[in-house]
């Protein structure tokens, strides 16, 4: 059912199909050894454009290719200029004809549906300005190794309504979860997707601009950065908006007592304080390992 499908965001997946690709991710995390050996994408070859930077996401697709036994080649923007020199149209029907799949970090989300729409294979989101679903499928993954259900969960998010947070909005909507969102005023996240996922009847989403009541017993608590990359002009603005949106233990005082806090990183100090960000509720840094086992899951089903 996943083979040969694109992965440009959680919408275009139902709840049994993520159900399964976290079922991989679990698989994969507990038989790695069998997977080297089995390599199931022998043979497949995967081109990586970064119109953006990562640690994560460059590391975790490329040793998960590895791992199954494929090949990646990374294009950065160095290499190529998307949409510059020639169309991503031409790029695409290109790439197409010479790889099994194409992971692409970009700016405008219309890229990778661009991308989607020529290559004739599969294109995975590794993040776009408005989605993220690699990271979504790894926090989910996250979230349910600690607490072993999704059943009756409270993620608090405090921060930006970004791609980050559109993404866990949609995944924690068709997964069941609560989704309670503080940012300040002008920073909500996309009505389309609040009015998408509200629709869905699983998991229920609230928008509020308090950070204080949307903490209040949470079991997760989760933010990102506040200046996302081609924002940088942006920063002093936005952090005047953001100064009473820091995740502090003042603030985390009111979640449940076995709460676990999630940071996708690159972390910056206004965002979290130290003491929340390396205390004993923080789970920041197996998020960032769990990145890998779900990359992996995308890559095996849909190459």
């Amino acid at each position: 059912m996943l083979r040969n499908r694109s992965f440009l965001t959680l919408r275009d997946f139902s709840q049994a199909e993520i159900r399964f690709l976290l079922d991989t991710a679990k698989d994969f995390k507990q038989n790695r050894d069998l997977y080297r050996k089995d390599a199931p994408l022998r043979g497949k070859s995967l081109i990586m454009i970064f119109q953006k930077r990562s640690t994560r996401t460059r590391v975790t697709a490329e040793l998960a290719m590895a791992d199954l036994g494929g090949k990646s080649i990374f294009l950065g923007q160095d290499d190529i200029h998307l949409g510059v020199n020639e169309t991503i149209k031409d790029t695409a029907m290109v790439l197409g004809r010479m790889a099994s799949g194409i992971l692409a970090r970009v700016y405008e989300h219309k890229d990778v549906e661009i991308l989607a729409k020529y290559t004739g294979i599969p294109v995975i989101n590794a993040l776009s300005d408005t989605y993220h679903p690699l990271q979504c499928l790894a926090d989910l993954f996250t979230i349910e190794i600690h607490f072993g259900t999704f059943e009756g969960i409270k993620v608090a998010w405090i921060g930006d309504g970004n791609n980050v947070c559109h993404s866990l909005m949609i995944g924690c909507a068709k997964m069941g979860l609560t989704m309670h969102i503080a940012t300040p005023i002008g920073y909500e996240p996309s009505e389309d997707i609040l009015h998408y996922c509200k629709k869905l009847n699983y998991g229920e989403i609230h928008v509020s601009h308090n950070p204080e009541e949307v903490i209040k017993d949470a079991d997760v608590v989760v933010t990102d950065t506040f200046v996302s990359m081609g924002q940088e002009a942006q920063r002093e603005e936005k952090l005047k908006h953001f100064k009473d949106f820091q995740v502090n233990s003042d603030l985390t005082s009111s979640a449940k007592s076995d709460y676990i806090f999630m940071h996708c990183l690159p972390r910056h100090p206004e965002e979290v304080t130290d003491e929340v960000f390396y205390g004993p509720h923080s789970v920041v840094f197996e998020e960032a390992e769990n990145r890998l086992y779900t990359t992996a899951a995308v890559l095996k089903n849909l190459l």
